[in-house]
């Protein structure tokens, strides 16, 4: 049996939901395609699909090898691709993932320049406000903001961000310019549950990390929302730098307790290391650092 061909042939199954189908898409003929699954699924000793006359789909165990299985036919891509010398000329689909905001603001511009560049690359992003581990999701490249835990993971550092507590001129006007962190009890609080679930806001005092208890009015799930309402000059919040720069430049948000800042975050761009680096991966890398590096907003 030839298994390259018949995880080729699972995949395409799979994808198409039909046995049928797969065999027009790999120009083979349906009891060829039958019997590739069927040997694939006596190598395994695991039914891979639950066939009906009307429908075929995965079982559990079909579901968690047709991951394994698509790693398996990228991996041998890369290394044919290696092989020939294809890295001079990146192709196929590179999947991304960063923070939310950090998505939106920087990757996705990036990310539109980078496919301008390379016009047989295509693209995966998952935008979302948790750690994503690259791995078990099928992922090739992180944006990560923070230090960064022991992994088998590059990384490469492109700058800084920092956390910074913020509200509109007219509030600040209004209500007072706090001078220490211990004002903000006299203060509205806007709490960004994406930026920390505490109520106490830490800071750089006295050359130690300090926390300070907050007692917030409202508490929003996310940094855009928190953002908005600080923006509408409700209250004082606390984001990363770069997620209110465009609001900084335009005098629509200010920043406050300056000196009580933490120290800075590094921002680093990571790929797993245990895998051969494709062409793709290693030119978007190398194409993301050079930008963000570049970036006034990332320090």
């Amino acid at each position: 049996m030839d298994r390259i061909r018949s995880i080729q042939v699972f995949v395409a199954v799979a994808d198409c939901q039909g046995f049928a189908s797969a065999a027009r898409r790999l120009n083979m003929s349906p009891p060829a395609i039958t019997r590739s699954v069927s040997m694939l699924e006596d190598h395994l000793g695991a039914r891979l699909f639950v066939r009906t006359t009307r429908s075929v789909r995965l079982t559990d165990v079909g579901t968690r090898f047709l991951e394994d299985g698509r790693r398996i036919l990228l991996d041998l891509e890369e290394a044919e691709q290696a092989a020939v010398g294809a890295h001079a000329e990146p192709k196929g689909e590179l999947s991304i993932t960063a923070s939310a905001l950090l998505g939106r603001m920087f990757v996705t511009p990036i990310l539109g320049e980078f496919l301008n560049s390379y016009p047989k690359v295509n693209a995966r992003t998952m935008y979302v406000d948790r750690v994503v581990n690259l791995i078990d999701e099928g992922l090739d490249v992180g944006i990560r903001i923070g230090d960064l835990p022991d992994s088998s993971l590059t990384a490469v550092n492109c700058g800084s961000v920092r956390q910074v507590v913020f509200g509109a001129p007219a509030y600040i006007e209004k209500q007072g310019l706090p001078q220490h962190p211990e004002d903000l009890a006299g203060h509205a609080i806007i709490q960004s549950l994406a930026v920390t679930p505490s109520r106490d806001w830490d800071f750089q005092i006295d050359g130690s990390r300090t926390s300070i208890p907050i007692t917030p009015r409202v508490q929003m799930n996310t940094n855009d929302a928190a953002i908005e309402m600080a923006l509408g000059g409700w209250g004082l919040s606390r984001v990363i730098s770069y997620q209110i720069s465009p609001f900084i430049e335009a005098g629509r948000l200010q920043t406050v307790l300056d000196e009580f800042e933490l120290p800075p975050m590094p921002i680093h761009v990571v790929h797993q290391e245990g895998r051969m680096v494709s062409g793709k991966v290693r030119a978007f890398v190398d194409f993301m650092v050079e930008r963000l590096r570049a970036d006034e907003h990332i320090n």
